[in-house]
């Protein structure tokens, strides 16, 4: 369950529950404290390492496998989605708009953590965090045919399609191999209809705000590496 926290943050239940990990969903009036590494994001599938220097480089997704070192995405209606493999100790931010979506931003992370760092997908956690909904996120015929073999668009009785972007994304990360009682999004907010809380290029129209949803292993758990799934 995607949940907000008393601290104004939104989080997911099912990472809350590994003591070695730290996330939070940002909103327009919670911002994360900086510190952490982001992306020059670019509607894409690369996956960019988060070794010195990473911060700025384009993709969409970034890893990190050092305890202590926080990454981030930023998003006003794009799907955030938080990855942790709770065996290995690694994490992953990634954003997903819908051309990322098309792209399999989420698939192909999940098998470059496998390729790069031995994480098998059936240890993977997700968390698809604030994003827009079924609800409100309308797309042209075009871009709705595109997604008929992930998430099929549903139609409103004047025939304005719309597509479920974390529903999409949650079959890609099942296709590449994740347990489907590893994903979380149940309980996430619209950022569309969510009001003020949330960023909302579509509903505002203004360029360069966004929310920053950040993830990193904890520096206390770094010596009980592998410890497992609780």
């Amino acid at each position: 369950m995607i949940a907000r926290s008393p601290d104004g943050f939104w989080r997911s239940s099912l990472l809350a529950g590994q003591d070695w990990l730290d996330h939070q969903f940002g909103t327009a009036a919670a911002a994360p404290e900086g510190g952490f590494l982001t992306l020059n994001q670019i509607h894409s599938c690369r996956v960019v390492d988060a070794l010195r220097g990473a911060d700025g480089q384009e993709g969409d997704a970034l890893v990190a496998c050092e305890p202590g070192v926080r990454i981030a995405v930023k998003t006003a209606d794009c799907v955030p989605i938080l990855l942790a493999d709770p065996v290995v100790r690694l994490v992953a931010a990634v954003h997903a708009g819908w051309r990322g979506t098309l792209k399999d931003v989420a698939g192909q992370t999940v098998r470059h953590l496998s390729s790069r760092y031995g994480s098998d997908p059936a240890n993977l956690l997700a968390a698809l965090g604030p994003s827009i909904g079924p609800c409100c996120y309308e797309v042209g015929p075009d871009v709705a045919l595109l997604f008929q073999d992930l998430s099929p668009a549903r139609k409103d009785r004047q025939g304005r399609a719309y597509v479920d972007l974390r529903e999409a994304n949650a079959a890609l990360l099942r296709r590449a191999g994740v347990p489907a009682a590893h994903i979380d999004a149940a309980g996430a907010p619209c950022t569309f209809c969510g009001g003020p809380e949330f960023h909302s290029w579509r509903r505002a129209r203004v360029a360069g705000v966004r929310m920053f949803s950040v993830i990193a292993a904890r520096k206390a758990f770094s010596d009980s590496k592998g410890a497992g799934l609780n």
